[in-house]
């Protein structure tokens, strides 16, 4: 069986994609990794998206991203995408469990977290170190919380992480935070939030669970070990795009190259959202790639 468009990557942008591509009658598939959503379902509430539910969590705007699709007759496959052949008229897509062929494909699969690579990190992962909440938020309860990270995304997760937890100390190597003023005015009232500016975490030690803390001013370079037993660390460090398998497409610093079309230097081959080269991230400016990307790979099956 050949499909008329893969994509791979199930986030906004591709479901995005998926939605516009089988409404013009092209047999649609959609690879995904793990579960339907991408980086938006780990967040604690979606916000300035138009048209969101009130309370929305990146959960619920994932399931009904994923209802959306399923009742337009999107087919799904939860497969984690291995290698593909491009340049070929028909385009190949390998998985860990199956090939499949296309005449289009949309990649969409985003990026992944960044990592502070400092000692402890990796050790710690799962034992108080994370990149994204966990389901369960009754483990934040009246605990210590670090948070890395100065954008729009840290400061959102440590505003929504002080109202349960004792304390929340945010930690940005720069003089001034990078988030919006809306994020930025309501941490100058919250009272459990602390902002430590111009400091790094340069080490987390423990064993089963974290221990101390230590934290750097990058001005003085003064070293400050903080205890911080059973507390949390969650690093919101940026991205790297997951653009390794695709060697073959033109790239900036990993970042795909698409025009407006959405199409990247290899005819039938397109790319949208956060892997691709843009100045702006967000749901808005996924949907709205995916959209163009599925329109348009339908016109190319058409020619």
């Amino acid at each position: 069986m050949i499909y008329d468009v893969i994509i791979i990557g199930a986030g906004p942008a591709g479901i995005s994609a998926s939605i516009y591509a089988v409404s013009r009658g092209v047999q649609t598939l959609v690879l995904e990794k793990k579960q339907v959503g991408g980086t938006i379902r780990q967040v604690s509430n979606v916000t300035h998206y138009s048209g969101i539910t009130e309370n929305e969590t990146g959960k619920t705007f994932a399931t009904r991203m994923y209802n959306q699709a399923i009742e337009a007759g999107v087919a799904f496959k939860f497969e984690e995408v291995t290698a593909v052949n491009l340049e070929a008229e028909i385009k190949e897509v390998e998985t860990n469990k199956s090939r499949y062929q296309t005449r289009t494909v949309i990649i969409a699969n985003g990026t992944t977290p960044r990592h502070l690579d400092i000692p402890g990190e990796q050790e710690l992962i799962g034992k108080g170190v994370d990149y994204c909440l966990s389901d369960d938020l009754s483990l934040y309860k009246e605990k210590e919380i670090f948070i890395v990270g100065g954008s729009d995304g840290a400061l959102k997760e440590a505003l929504f992480l002080s109202k349960l937890a004792k304390q929340v100390t945010l930690i940005h190597f720069e003089e001034k935070l990078g988030a919006i003023v809306e994020f930025t005015s309501k941490a100058e009232k919250t009272s459990n939030l602390k902002i430590c500016l111009h400091s790094r975490i340069t080490n987390i030690k423990g064993r089963t669970s974290i221990e101390t803390l230590e934290i750097t001013d990058i001005n003085t370079n003064e070293t400050e070990i903080v205890e911080a037993s059973n507390s949390y660390v969650f690093i919101y460090a940026g991205s790297t795009p997951n653009s390794s398998m695709y060697s073959t497409l033109n790239n900036v610093n990993g970042y795909i190259v698409a025009n407006e079309k959405m199409q990247t230097n290899i005819p039938g081959v397109y790319a949208v959202g956060d892997i691709c080269k843009k100045e702006v991230r967000q749901i808005a400016t996924a949907v709205s790639d995916g959209a163009i990307a599925g329109i348009q790979a339908a016109a190319y099956l058409k020619c």
